[in-house]
């Protein structure tokens, strides 16, 4: 109902409940910009629940967390149901629902069906419910893993706390939290934790498609509800494509449902182009959207946009992020993301929520459509590796040092051949070291090794990746990408930078229906020898013109090579002295920034790695 909010629960029997009371309130505080609009808490014996309200359906009414009206009941959920109103009419002879809104049908459903009742609902959530009489908690989340929700088990299991985000968990318990070394070793490999974990010890976060129930003996267990699986489609990719446009037009349309206007996200790339040719020319809405520029041309994408923009005629708003701001970057770590993050890409997309918070309460963005239909260049570059791991093995060496020898350009990929060569040569070195592929790479293993000498060289497990014997590698890292690196890097950073603006962000690509047929798909239908994208382009060729079909890959692109050139790279070199006692060694830090600065290598992006982990670290509570 509310679209985004937030919430906290804190079952803990050693604190008086007043104390319990305190603790939740501040723990909201801490989610404010989650949900604006209103804020509540409600007690039954020594469960606290609290929930922050940002509006977007039944805008006066539903208010959380809700009761049901024997009081046995309290839900406090974050999230938006698409198809509620369908599903409202098949348990109306079942409950006498009080309210309009999409809260309690999912209080009814759960209490009248249970966990099963999931699988019936489109949408994105997390939520928290209680039950008094049996002193239960049952804790859910979405599908893809849209909605975050962390929790904390207290006084040896006899307790729990929970929250949206981590800096409000923060709030609930005293007890001390620590670094966990097996997720900083995946941190700094790369650029997140693994699947329900966090960077700290004491944290861990519910698993997308699975639900959680803690009872106050201290029994907790966590199953999955519903599984991303590969099924065979039995049609012609003719039936394939037409099917895909309904699905994807139906999803749009969905996400189009609100009491308040709804923009779109625009970056002039294909996925959040065809958002927007599909808002326009399909359901005849008319639409605000919004872009954000670089003042470097090879990360500006602006021109691309206005072309969506002006074909389809959308009220259009765009901002250029022209210097660099740490004390943006800082919010948004610390006070949002609560651990190290390595996208930097995060602060674009906190600009543009920023933009479009002025106009809008919810907007569309194109996320899911790289894992989905085969767009990363890093399925190209496996295609690639394929061929030349054939070659003799003088060949490859002669190959490597020749590219090695040559200085790295700071252009944008999409634009350089050199740049392209570099960083194949840095996957052909990590591919050695790595199967099966479970998320793309930072650092190559001796880089690594270097950078971090003392840190155990054991990760957390990645979540169970099926071994799909009918994919082939770039199937499997489809696979792998939707359900590590979407889950982990993608949602995550708009979640939190859109969020931190109070602004709902909705992915039409990651419909149920859509992801399903997705991944049911022959892989080389997705993908031909030269690039990914062919069955959007078989479905939607006539929404967009050829110049936005065929231009280079370009991805949110951040010009952090600049950056680190200047004042940012002193600031990391402060960072790593300030941080000498951790796991990174100070000296391998500098080596990497003056070979960043005068050696013609670009390690922009290993740099920011290393930078966001010191930046949270020097100021982990």
């Amino acid at each position: 109902e509310f679209g985004m909010c937030g919430l906290a629960f804190l079952f803990n029997q050693k604190i008086p409940v007043e104390n319990s009371r305190n603790r939740v309130s501040a723990a909201l505080e801490k989610i404010l910009h989650r949900g604006p609009d209103d804020g509540r808490m409600e007690t039954a014996g020594d469960a606290t629940i609290g929930h922050r309200r940002l509006s977007i359906i039944d805008l006066e009414g539903s208010p959380q967390p809700m009761q049901d009206s024997t009081g046995r009941y309290l839900l406090a959920y974050n999230g938006e149901i698409y198809n509620y109103r369908e599903i409202r009419a098949t348990l109306v002879s079942r409950w006498s629902f009080a309210t309009e809104g999409d809260t309690e049908v999912l209080l009814a459903g759960l209490i009248l069906e249970g966990e099963n009742f999931l699988e019936r609902l489109e949408g994105m959530w997390a939520f928290a419910l209680w039950d008094s009489c049996e002193q239960r908690l049952l804790l859910g989340r979405d599908r893809m893993g849209k909605k975050p929700l962390f929790y904390q088990l207290l006084e040896n299991g006899r307790g729990i706390a929970c929250a949206s985000e981590i800096p409000a968990l923060r709030e609930l318990s005293d007890v001390p939290w620590h670094e966990d070394e097996r997720s900083v070793f995946d941190y700094l490999n790369h650029g997140y934790a693994m699947p329900g974990y966090t960077a700290l010890r004491e944290v861990r976060e519910i698993l997308p498609g699975h639900v959680a129930e803690w009872r106050m003996d201290g029994e907790f267990s966590q199953r999955s509800w519903w599984k991303l699986q590969i099924r065979d489609y039995h049609g012609k990719r003719t039936d394939a494509a037409i099917e895909l446009r309904q699905a994807f037009t139906d999803a749009v349309e969905k996400r189009m449902v609100a009491d308040v206007e709804v923009g779109a996200f625009l970056s002039g790339g294909i996925d959040s182009s065809l958002v927007c040719a599909i808002i326009c020319k399909e359901l005849g809405h008319p639409v605000k959207t919004f872009t954000i520029g670089f003042e470097e041309e090879a990360f500006d994408e602006r021109q691309y946009a206005r072309q969506v923009s002006e074909l389809y005629g959308t009220d259009h708003y765009e901002e250029i992020l022209t210097s660099w701001d740490e004390n943006i970057l800082e919010h948004q770590l610390l006070h949002h993301v609560g651990q190290p993050f390595a996208d930097a890409s995060i602060l674009p997309t906190a600009l543009v929520s920023k933009v479009a918070a002025r106009h809008v309460k919810v907007a569309l963005s194109g996320d899911g459509g790289d894992e989905l239909f085969s767009g990363y260049q890093r399925y190209q570059a496996r295609n690639i590796l394929i061929w030349y791991s054939r070659l003799p093995k003088g060949l490859q060496h002669l190959a490597e040092k020749a590219v090695r020898a040559l200085p790295e350009p700071v252009a944008h990929h999409s634009r350089s051949i050199l740049k392209k060569a570099h960083l194949f040569m840095d996957i052909v070195e990590r591919q050695q070291a790595e199967t099966p592929y479970f998320a793309p790479l930072m650092f190559s293993p001796t880089l690594l090794q270097h950078i971090a000498p003392e840190l155990k060289k054991q990760g957390n497990p990645p979540p169970g990746i099926p071994e799909q014997t009918e994919l082939d590698d770039i199937g499997r890292m489809m696979f792998a990408d939707a359900l590590v690196y979407l889950p982990q890097d993608v949602l995550t950073k708009v979640d939190r930078a859109s969020m931190a603006h109070s602004l709902e962000t909705r992915a039409p690509l990651l419909d149920r229906k859509v992801v399903e047929l997705a991944f049911s798909l022959p892989r080389h239908w997705h993908r031909g020898y030269l690039g990914g994208k062919k069955m959007l382009r078989t479905a939607f060729s006539d929404l967009l013109p050829s110049s936005i079909w065929t231009r280079r890959k370009q991805g949110f692109g951040v010009p952090i090579h600049a950056w680190f050139r200047g004042k940012l790279g002193d600031r990391l070199l402060t960072l790593a002295q300030e941080n000498a006692d951790g796991p990174l060694s100070t000296t391998a830090v500098s080596e990497l920034l003056e070979a960043h600065r005068h050696g013609g290598r670009d390690h922009g992006y290993r740099l920011w790695v290393l930078y966001s982990y010191l930046l949270w670290r020097s100021n982990r509570a």
